[in-house]
């Protein structure tokens, strides 16, 4: 065999190979998902799907002649739980952008396995190429030839077709070696344009989360054009904020006789330091204080029960003790909020925390946790005009100045 027709052997392989990465690609495209994370992608994308039918449920709820019919704090209530969705949409895609990061750094690895196996497969091939070229077929023909009897010529034929099987094995080898190498390709490149479309989606729904907020204090403010209005609303928010101290007050003793019930105390078994820590971590930017204070909304003076920290939307906010949670719910004055008791963990009195306007929660009531677990994100739930976080602490069933104990 002269070099002439090895080189057009050669052609017609590597011809073959770039056809066969074709066919191989599509059925890498089917294969390629199946690893670990993708099921949590897949699981995501579910999650994905629920919050957009709920957002539409509310949507229509707001395009109806209903919601126009509303009172204001009533319509807040329903934007408020639109723009809870909308901020659980975000941190689902930023959450399913995390895993594709991750897929993305195991199909590169997969590339290059793939690379270094075709590569090692193409020297074996070359090398064998090579063998041919100089032996020809002449030296399969002086196997042949030297045979010394008919027995002796059938095994000669045996190992001339056992050296054919092997060179065709090792062609088939670097085939399937070079076809993985395309599918892993394929299967990376598929992956980044998945994120990237996720990427996307996530710009879009940042813009739409602040188009609602826009929305939702635009008609907290409209609320001072009316001061019949305002008056209502204001002792409304009073009674509910009694209500909730109240509430607050009752559950504690509730706990603590079910504690004094089983002979295991709360303040003994889940207690808290003491010592408290900042709720917001980042944000140390105290916009109202404890105290006496002009309302911005109702325009009348009125008792400020805890502290107002500013803080940008979705940023997390932390248990400031050990402790057990009382209250996980929503109002339409606080919003989103939560109730943690630390037990009597200052002074010898029983110890509260709220944390209120959450754009979510994210423990329930009865559920203990440690001093810094995140709790919920900030929003501006309830009767609010921005992000912030309504932070109070009740000892003995006292509000005080939290800032006194931070």
């Amino acid at each position: 065999m002269n070099r002439n027709k090895i080189a057009r052997i050669i052609a017609i392989i590597l011809a073959l190979l770039m056809a066969g990465s074709i066919l191989f690609s599509a059925v890498g495209a089917l294969t390629a998902g199946a690893v670990p994370t993708q099921a949590e992608i897949n699981k995501l994308r579910e999650q994905k799907k629920e919050h957009e039918r709920r957002k539409q449920e509310i949507q229509s709820r707001i395009n109806t002649i209903e919601f126009e019919r509303m009172t204001e704090v009533a319509k807040k209530t329903v934007l408020d739980d639109r723009i809870v969705l909308t901020g659980m949409e975000i941190e689902n895609i930023t959450e399913t952008i995390d895993f594709y990061a991750l897929l993305i750094i195991e199909k590169e690895n997969e590339v290059v396995a793939a690379q270094g196996r075709e590569d090692a497969q193409f020297m074996k091939y070359k090398r064998r190429v090579r063998d041919m070229e100089e032996n020809g077929v002449i030296s399969y023909l002086e196997i042949v030839f030297d045979s010394t009897g008919f027995s002796d010529l059938l095994a000669r034929l045996d190992f001339i077709r056992d050296i054919m099987n092997a060179d065709e094995r090792t062609y088939n080898d670097l085939i399937k070696a070079k076809l993985e190498t395309d599918a892993a390709r394929e299967a990376l490149i598929e992956t980044k344009l998945e994120m990237e479309e996720e990427r996307v989606l996530l710009k879009q729904l940042n813009l739409e989360l602040e188009q609602q907020l826009d929305e939702a204090h635009a008609l907290i403010k409209s609320i001072e054009t009316n001061l019949e209005t305002e008056k209502a609303l204001y002792q409304e928010e009073r009674a509910e904020a009694d209500k909730i101290q109240r509430e607050i007050n009752v559950k504690q003793a509730e706990y603590d006789q079910e504690q004094e019930r089983k002979r295991i105390a709360a303040a003994n078994r889940i207690k808290g330091t003491g010592d408290l820590m900042w709720p917001v971590p980042g944000f140390r930017n105290v916009s109202s204080g404890f105290g006496l204070r002009l309302h911005p909304i109702y325009r009348v003076y009125r008792q400020h029960t805890g502290i107002d920290i500013g803080a940008a939307h979705g940023s997390r906010v932390v248990a400031a003790d050990t402790g057990t949670v009382l209250i996980s719910d929503y109002n339409s004055n606080y919003g989103n909020y939560i109730v943690i008791s630390h037990g009597a963990s200052i002074g010898g009195k029983n110890v509260t925390t709220l944390y209120a306007h959450l754009s979510s929660r994210g423990v329930k009531a009865g559920a203990t946790v440690t001093k810094g677990d995140t709790i919920g994100r900030i929003g501006s739930t309830g009767v609010s005009t921005g992000p912030h976080l309504h932070f109070e602490v009740t000892i003995g069933g006292v509000r005080v100045n939290p800032e006194k104990y931070l």
